[in-house]
């Protein structure tokens, strides 16, 4: 069994708030921050855009990408929402325990 961290954004406080509640009591995720503040720039349907958002930062086993992207889909505002994975190599092994034990 091998831990994860999923990356998403969100553009308002209230999708961020609503995807982490969903994740945590479905048993999907162990815990997700929601990380105010941060600055996007990138390239939409050929304009450079510049927003507020929110970024997700969900710990979860690995199996449970597929349940988790789906999930985020289901919830998310966006028309394409960032949904990324990265594998846990190495960890405090106590922590990594309590993800596998509550995702």
């Amino acid at each position: 069994m091998s831990e994860a961290l999923i990356l998403s954004m969100a553009g308002d406080k209230q999708n961020a708030e609503t995807i982490a509640a969903d994740l945590v009591e479905s048993g999907l995720a162990a815990c997700v921050n929601i990380v105010p503040g941060i600055q996007s720039v990138y390239r939409w349907q050929g304009t450079v855009c510049r927003e507020n958002e929110y970024l997700l930062v969900v710990k979860t086993r690995a199996e449970n990408f597929a349940s988790v992207r789906d999930r985020i889909l289901q919830l998310h505002s966006y028309e394409l929402p960032e949904i990324v994975m990265f594998d846990i190599n190495k960890g405090y092994e106590p922590y990594l325990r309590w993800i596998a034990e509550n995702s």
